[in-house]
This record gives structure tokens, sequence and C-alpha cells, in this order.
């Protein structure tokens, strides 16, 4: 008979082969999942800063220069003419009504047409298609074509007429801005420089932004009746305008050209993109020496900013 001393160790033993027999079966083992390991945090890229209408408005221009819509002729004067930052000194903006006086070929049409397309409106007051002259009517009629028939690039252009006794060139108060370009030389032997700057004063609301480039005839030159040379002095289109009841507001040298004398030959027209080389009306002189007129480049210009008072 066992003790029971024997009985206990007996119960030990069999747990213990127990426990090696479990040991030896397969078991399912669950692996621990590793740790998680954090991903570096991505940056999301920072926004670019809002640009200035300032900014806005140089890149529009820069991108309507170089529109394929240009003529070749008109891109190759931006040299002289620096369209971008007279009309910057201007304060051209792109929802303004904007009145341009005397457009002729549309140089600066194609610029200022296609900025205010979407948000401006866009007057052309010109030539009278009823004149008399077949070379005024031949320019009306081409300029309607070129510009007016096509909205897709220049947007709802307005054709309205200057010149005197001809009514408003856009509706009383309502522009924004009236551009004229080289243009009042031409207006003082006609007789119609003063009331064209009072028809300029009544299209523009209170505020509004008169500019103004010329041919700038030196003060110590004296100017003949006809200003037949096509340079006319600063002064006299000040007190045009000032007359009118315009305020000066500012004047820039971005189209002074120190080179011009303003005593040529054939006028401003011995200069480019004219080149004239015999007087008005006469074949071209072949024999005529340009070299030192295209070194010159085009005319000395004055150009002014008025406003009409609040």
């Amino acid at each position: 008979m066992q003790s029971a001393a024997q009985k206990l160790v007996l119960t030990f033993a069999m747990a213990g082969v127990l426990a090696l027999g479990a040991c030896g079966q397969d078991e399912e083992v669950v692996e621990a999942p590793a740790p998680e390991t954090a991903e570096p945090a991505v940056e999301e890229p920072a926004a670019p800063p809002e640009l200035s209408q300032e900014e806005k408005n140089a890149a529009k221009f820069d991108e309507i220069l170089a529109g394929d819509w240009r003529e070749e002729k008109n891109t190759a004067r931006d040299v002289f003419r620096n369209p971008k930052e007279t009309l910057t000194f201007f304060g051209l903006q792109p929802d303004m009504t904007v009145v341009e006086v005397w457009p002729g070929g549309g140089w600066y049409t194609e610029v200022i047409a296609p900025f205010v397309k979407e948000g401006g409106k866009f007057y052309a007051a010109g030539f009278d298609p009823a004149s008399d002259n077949e070379r005024i009517r031949n320019s009306v009629t081409n300029f309607q074509t070129k510009f007016v028939e096509n909205p897709d690039t220049f947007g709802k252009i307005t054709a309205t007429v200057f010149g005197p006794n001809v009514g408003d060139i856009a509706p009383a108060g309502s522009a924004d801005i009236v551009l004229t370009f080289r243009n009042v030389h031409n207006w003082v032997p006609r007789g119609y420089a003063a009331e064209g700057f009072v028809q300029m004063y009544r299209a523009l609301k209170p505020g509004g932004i008169l500019g103004v480039v010329d041919h700038r005839l030196p003060a110590a030159m004296e100017a003949d009746a006809e200003l037949s040379s096509g340079y006319i002095h600063e002064a006299a289109v000040i007190e045009l305008a000032e007359q009118a009841g315009f305020v000066l507001e500012g004047s820039s040298d971005i189209n002074n050209n120190p080179k011009d004398t303003a005593d040529h030959p054939f006028g401003v027209w011995t200069l480019p993109p004219v080149l004239r080389s015999a007087p008005r009306g006469e074949p071209a002189d072949e024999t005529f020496d340009q070299t030192k007129y295209m070194e010159i480049g085009e005319s000395d210009r004055f150009t002014l900013r008025f406003r009409k008072p609040e």
C-alpha cells in the first residue's frame, strides 16, 4: 500500500509528463503585430502668393503684347511706343470703360481692346465715315473690318465719331478713361482742338482720366499756325486741357527721346515709321540718306495724365 507521501510524488510526476507532452503538440502561433512606425508628415505645398492687381495687369499686358493678332510691323514699334509702361502710367484697368480717340489704324487698339474685353467697355471715337475724303472713308472701313467685326479677339467695340459738331463720343459721364495718341497736333490747325477737349471732358465720369501723348516741340522753337512739322508745344496741350476743366495730374518721360531735335526736313514724318524722303504728295527721293533718322528712332513725345475733378 502507497503512503500519502508516495501518492503526492506520483501526482507531481504525472503532471510533469503531461506538461512535456503538451509541449510537443502543434500549436497555432499568433505573431504579435509589429509596432506601428509613424509616417513622416508630408507638408502641403504652400499656396502661391496672391498677385496684386498691378502684377496681374503687367502679366496681362505681356500676354496681349505677344498676341498673334498683332501685326509684325506693330510689334516692331513696341520699343519706341512703350505700350505697357504708357498704359500703366495712365492707370488703365481691365474693368474700365475706355474711349480711344482717333485710333487710326488701331496700333493701340490691338492692345487696349483685348485688355478690357472681359470686364470693361471700349469706344472707338474715330473719323467720320461720311467724310468726302476717300482716304478717311477707307480708314474707317479698315478699322471696322479688323476690329469691330472681330469680337472674339477684341470684344465688343462701339464705334463713334470725333470731330466738330458730331455730338458725344460716348454717353456723357460714362467713361473711366479717355486716351489719345499723337493726335492733338492734327486738331489745332483744323480748328477743333478746344471743342475736342470739351468732348473728352464730357464723356468722362467725375474723377475720370485723360491720357495724352503727342510729338513734343521744344519750348524754344516757334510753332507755325499749321503745326506743319507735326510737333506741338507741351504747354499748349496743357492749356487746352485746363481750359476744358481738366487738372494736370502727372507727366512721364516714358516716351522721351533726347536724340530727336524736332528739326527735320519733312517734319516728324522724316523719322520712323514713315521715313518720308520728299514733301508730302511727291515721289520718294531715293537719294535721300535716311541713316541718321533711323538712328534717332521715333519722335520725342510728352506723356500727360489729366483728371476730371470729382
